[in-house]
């Protein structure tokens, strides 16, 4: 368990803030594992919601399915509906929104090693590759090839990289 919960803190290096957060929403993800752990983190899901939606600013549902390696700088405003899924080692910044668009609950699905810039909205069934960059401002409504820089309302890519060999 103690793992589960500290899989984000060698991402958040130098970001306090980041590291309170992610160990925060691990333990709180626990809860969603079901059984006696539920029973038991209860109250706990209570203080999570209290704590780091109304006083801290940052949706964070505690069911969100991520993966680990997951930074978040800042934090304030940030948005994320509980059907996304986001891949490991991403980065989310400030004032972003991530979810469905309204029609649907269908969330966007977000590939490993995607960097998210402040102030991004993605929304609607889409697909974000690996190794991704979205621009800060960006809104994207349509999905996102792997190894794409993407920019702008609505976003477009503007460069496309070769995957790095190893």
């Amino acid at each position: 368990m103690i793992t589960y919960i500290f899989q984000d803190w060698k991402s958040n290096q130098q970001n306090s803030r980041g590291r309170f957060l992610m160990v925060l929403f691990r333990i709180a993800s626990y809860y969603s594992r079901g059984g006696i752990v539920s029973l038991l983190l209860f109250p706990y899901i209570i203080f999570y919601k209290i704590l780091v939606n109304f006083i801290l600013g940052t949706e964070i549902p505690h069911d969100l399915k991520a993966g680990k390696g997951l930074r978040v700088f800042h934090g304030q405003a940030l948005v994320v509906h509980s059907n996304t899924v986001l891949g490991s080692d991403c980065t989310l910044r400030q004032s972003t929104t991530i979810g469905n668009n309204g029609s649907s609950d269908s969330c966007p699905v977000i590939g490993n090693h995607v960097d998210i810039g402040a102030n991004v909205c993605i929304i609607g069934d889409i697909r974000i590759g690996d190794h991704v960059k979205i621009g800060a401002g960006s809104v994207v409504v349509k999905s996102i090839p792997s190894y794409s820089v993407a920019v702008g309302n609505p976003a477009r890519i503007i460069r496309q990289t070769e995957p790095e060999l190893a």
